[in-house]
């Protein structure tokens, strides 16, 4: 599967209901400053100045499906205490949370954290991780099955909430509608989650649940092969850090992805960011191939950022279409594909700055000019005119590279984020579509008169006219190649 047809499937991807089931945390933080010793014990007193409180645990897997633009449900427990009110005031902001019970004996799950200049100095955890009681149990599982959903995530972070009932009734419910479920597990023994539709484990929670190593990917196709059949398991997707992401299914050959990332910052969460990615494309309809590659995706994007964040659809969408050449250029007249990547471009807050021209013989003059252009603002739309069009500005033996070929060398450059072509002897009409916040040419059209300078400059809009490399030109180079 190509990239291009993985960008029309996640365009393409409905809004589902997806429910989140399990461990709802509240993560406190205690900022301050530790310029001392405490005189009663060997301990920093830190001095505070800031305190502030973000969703963990289940909770960060219900800020990663809102971003992916889906509906959510949280279905859970929390206490009927201030931490509670917290935990349910911030869930509300991003799903339906009439599935979130509140227990008068059981306190909010709460880690605290005591940060000193950035150092963590002591976490305090507040919990009771015992089991729900049965009446808990009853009122969650009728929660869950009298709700309507496309796809369910269960969250275990081993608190109490995902006891052998509940897991046993969602399991049932999920096949019942044919729904998939989605665990990602706390505890050794995986066989608990048997029924799941898929369980994913980092390679550590994989290799202690099998009690051996899983160090190459042999190990990992058959060690992974038994734990998935043992357990009961639809299919087993093990999460490998920098070197991706390895599924093991029981209706196909395992697949192994390497990570999509271009640098590990941290993996704080990244787990979140593959459990909600993966449901909303099987809760979609897509099949493994395409799903595990946008879960892939979307992890490389959560790794390369500090801390526990969530990866947005618009933002992965941009992602895919700008790591990858091909999927900057916008085939020829096909507008619908340009409005959407201009669409994404302009919603991602970006400057649009355009330029246009033959690009025949790419050479040193028009990298240096593009990336002046580029540096005027954050996205460097290029129109690049179509062989008739080369043929009747330029003469009949031109162009020398036909314009597939040309497109591809201009997407190739880093400075450049969209490609288009067009059919025009002028780019009038591209840039009217386009509305650039700045249009750019050589210094050389001075005194000829920018085409779509006045469009651009009504709307509030700036020309500029950059200088050229002396002696870089694709007719000079053409003539050259003759004489010799």
């Amino acid at each position: 599967m190509h990239d291009r047809e993985l960008i029309a499937l996640l365009r393409e991807l409905p809004s589902s209901r997806i429910a989140v089931v399990g461990d709802f945390m509240l993560d406190h933080y205690v900022w301050g400053d530790a310029t001392r010793v405490s005189p009663e014990a060997p301990v920093p007193v830190v001095h505070t100045r800031e305190e502030n409180f973000c969703l963990g645990g289940a909770g960060n897997v219900v800020a990663n499906l809102k971003e992916l633009g889906v509906h959510a449900l949280s279905f859970g427990v929390c206490g009927k205490d201030a931490p509670g009110e917290e935990l349910s005031a911030r869930l509300e902001e991003l799903s339906d949370c009439s599935g979130l019970l509140k227990s008068d004996p059981r306190p909010t799950t709460q880690k605290i954290r005591v940060m000193a200049r950035s150092q963590q100095v002591l976490r305090v955890d507040r919990e009771d991780a015992h089991p729900l009681s049965e009446q808990e149990e009853a009122k969650l599982v009728s929660s869950i099955q009298s709700t309507e959903w496309d796809a369910i995530i269960l969250s275990d972070y081993g608190k109490g909430v995902l006891t052998p009932t509940v897991l046993s009734a969602v399991f049932a419910e999920s096949k019942k509608r044919n729904a998939p479920s989605l665990v990602d597990p706390k505890h050794r023994d995986f066989s608990r989650y048997s029924g799941a539709t898929v369980v994913t484990p980092n390679r550590a929670e994989a290799e202690v649940a099998a009690g051996c190593s899983l160090s190459n990917f042999d190990d990992l196709g058959n060690v992974g092969e038994s734990l998935r059949f043992d357990s009961g398991l639809d299919s087993l997707l093990i999460t490998l850090g920098n070197e991706g992401m390895f599924l093991i299914s029981e209706k196909q050959e395992p697949i192994h992805l390497p990570t999509a990332a271009r640098q590990v910052f941290d993996v704080t969460g990244a787990g979140d960011t593959v459990i909600s990615m993966l449901a909303v494309s099987l809760a979609g309809g897509l099949d493994w191939q395409a799903s595990i590659r946008l879960a892939n995706a979307a992890a490389g994007l959560a790794v390369a950022k500090v801390g526990t964040t969530a990866v947005g659809r618009e933002e992965l969408l941009h992602h895919l279409s700008a790591s990858t050449p091909a999927h900057k250029i916008v085939p020829e007249g096909d507008a619908a594909t340009l409005e959407s990547s201009l669409g994404t471009l302009r919603r991602e807050g970006m400057k649009l700055v355009f330029t246009n021209g033959c690009f025949d013989i790419l050479h040193a003059g028009h990298v240096r000019y593009l990336q002046e252009a580029r540096r005027m603002g954050d996205a460097l739309v290029v129109g690049i005119n179509s062989d008739e069009s080369v043929r009747r500005l330029k003469g009949e033996e031109r162009p020398f590279n036909q314009l597939d070929d040309r497109c591809e060398v201009l997407a190739a450059l880093e400075c450049v984020d969209l490609v288009v072509p067009f059919s025009e002897d002028t780019p009038e009409e591209l840039i009217q579509q386009t509305c650039p916040d700045v249009l750019v040419k050589g210094a050389d059209w001075k005194d000829k008169g920018v085409v779509g300078a006045d469009f651009v400059e009504a709307r509030g809009g700036e020309v500029v006219l950059v200088d050229l490399v002396p002696g870089r030109s694709t007719t000079g180079l053409a003539d050259k190649i003759r004489k010799k």
